[in-house]
């Protein structure tokens, strides 16, 4: 009989995430939880893991990391990956709170939207993260900046999205891009000059209105991760997919969290498909997620 695929789900919170364990098992993993997972835990439970089977069946073996956290789950990467005995070595996959796929497939349908409808790419364009201090909000940032975007994060707090901007700078960039902090009260002086506009904050929270948004003189693209009313974005609602947003006075078009869900959807489940058909052990984050969404979106959206 032949083994069956195991993906050992982690995550620092009480409970597992319901959506990454029907991701899991509507690809062919058989999930396995594990609760309230510490970071000092992980090398234990991976060792478990690996020496369990022999280096044949580890093909069949997984480890995912969820919880909240966006450097905690990346730390907890590293470890995973440092405890891996050759060739005793299994593949694992990071994305806390879905934040890694999601936010690529922001930034994958912004990049597609500038390119079909502006005819330009994130090179040198001024974006704002609106609500960016949170888990989508940093991963956003990252994976823009890492193309070349200017970034801005915004928070209520300046010392917070400061701070929060330096993680993101030096533990995710590794000290190649800059992505600035903002102040939430500064944000009409901001979008003088944004390009584009990510809303990553709390569901049921308007974090751009109407008149900032007209006040734009150069916003192209507006993209809103909330489906829950009122939109993070005035003018742009959940089905938006490159529409034209009401009132923008750029001929800016908006992103909604469909079009965005759909392609976070696809990300995830290519990264699961990836680990079980790799011959290699693969170690997958929020880069890994940018570059399958991407190619998604290139080979099936919409123009």
């Amino acid at each position: 009989m032949e083994k069956p695929f195991i993906l050992h789900m982690l995550t620092t919170a009480k409970n597992l995430s319901p959506f990454d364990a029907n991701m899991a098992l509507d690809v062919g993993w058989a999930s396995l939880s594990y609760i309230n997972v510490e970071p000092s835990e992980v090398q234990g439970l991976v060792q478990d893991a690996i020496f369990s089977r022999s280096p044949k069946n580890l093909k069949r073996t997984g480890i995912f990391i969820g919880g909240r956290d966006t450097k905690q789950a990346m730390d907890m990467l590293k470890i995973a990956k440092h405890s891996m005995v050759p060739p005793f070595e299994i593949s694992v996959f990071a994305d806390p709170s879905g934040a890694f796929t999601t936010a690529a497939g922001m930034v994958a349908a912004v990049e597609h939207a500038l390119l079909k409808k502006f005819n330009t790419t994130l090179e040198g364009k001024n974006i704002l993260a609106l609500g960016g201090t949170g888990p989508v909000g940093q991963a956003a940032a990252v994976i823009a900046a890492q193309a070349g975007a200017q970034v801005r994060l915004v928070g209520r707090q300046l010392d917070k999205a400061q701070r929060i901007a330096d993680m993101c700078n030096n533990e995710f960039g590794e000290g190649k891009i800059t992505i600035k902090a903002g102040l939430d009260a500064d944000k009409a002086e901001y979008m003088k000059t944004a390009d584009v506009v990510f809303a990553t904050g709390a569901a049921g929270i308007e974090l751009l209105s109407a008149e900032l948004v007209a006040s734009a003189p150069q916003l192209k693209v507006a993209a809103d991760v909330n489906a829950v009313p009122p939109s993070g974005i005035a003018g742009v609602d959940a089905f938006h997919n490159n529409a034209a947003i009401k009132g923008s006075n750029s001929g800016a078009i908006g992103i909604g969290a469909l079009a965005i869900g759909n392609i976070k959807y696809k990300a995830q489940n290519l990264l699961l498909k990836k680990m079980i058909d790799s011959d290699k052990p693969l170690y997958l984050h929020f880069e890994h997620a940018f570059e399958v969404a991407r190619d998604y979106v290139k080979s099936n959206a919409k123009s």
